[in-house]
């Protein structure tokens, strides 16, 4: 979950909708960049951040009571191990940007614990493996992890009310050219990326959110209840050139 601070509580935004704001990005973006495996790609991207794990005790809460926060999580084994299965299900593609992707996020973790290595190792040996079944060349591969990258970054920005004020730029991952691209938000509210990396001049992407008007809870199954219960509030952004 994205756990953002509100004055009465928590405004909880789930991973599944996080990655749906960022296929809403990638959707939008230029067509002389995007992989040749354009669906099997934007199935990634949808689904990078898939395999949490169920409601039980308190997996979904810190120490103290409060939502977790998903960068407060230690290395999350069994979503790992989950969306690294099902996303072969899908493609060897989306398999392979998924695989770059727990990578990214979990090298971090290596020497901590051997089914951690093991697990690492694994990725790397599955990159290997299917860029050569697939016929393509590392860079090539990376070129579209970055546009995943770039994707997901942008989307926790807007999730995580990351968008610096007084229209003040920050740098968003580079593209899949390595073009360093800066988004802010002008005082009109709408969003500028610079330079302008998408297909369309001006468009709208949106994400739902729920608010938790209570600052502990007692386990999980207190913590989805309440989320069940809770107002969903839409949060739109307009990107215009």
């Amino acid at each position: 979950m994205i756990v953002n601070p509100i004055a009465t509580g928590w405004e909880i935004i789930f991973q599944r909708a996080h990655g749906l704001l960022a296929v809403q990005l990638a959707h939008r973006w230029r067509k002389d960049q995007r992989p040749e495996r354009w669906i099997e790609t934007l199935a990634a991207i949808t689904e990078h951040d898939d395999g949490q794990e169920g409601w039980h005790a308190r997996a979904h809460l810190n120490q103290a009571g409060s939502p977790l926060n998903f960068a407060e999580q230690d290395f999350p084994e069994e979503q790992a191990r989950r969306i690294a299965l099902v996303s072969r299900y899908k493609s060897r593609w989306t398999a392979l940007l998924i695989s770059h992707h727990l990578s990214f996020l979990y090298e971090r973790f290596r020497g901590q614990h051997a089914t951690i290595d093991a697990f690492l190792d694994e990725q790397q040996q599955h990159q290997i493996q299917w860029r050569k079944e697939l016929g393509y060349t590392k860079k090539e591969v990376e070129a579209a992890y970055r546009l995943l990258r770039w994707c997901d970054q942008c989307s926790l920005i807007l999730g995580q009310q990351q968008l610096p004020p007084g229209e003040r730029a920050l740098e968003v991952e580079e593209g899949p050219d390595r073009t360093h691209h800066f988004i802010r938000q002008r005082a009109d509210q709408s969003v500028v990326v610079e330079p302008w990396p998408f297909e369309e001049d001006d468009f709208w992407v949106e994400i739902e959110t729920r608010a938790l008007h209570q600052l502990t809870f007692a386990d999980d199954q207190a913590l989805m209840q309440a989320l069940h219960e809770a107002p969903v509030t839409l949060r739109r952004w307009q990107f215009k050139k």
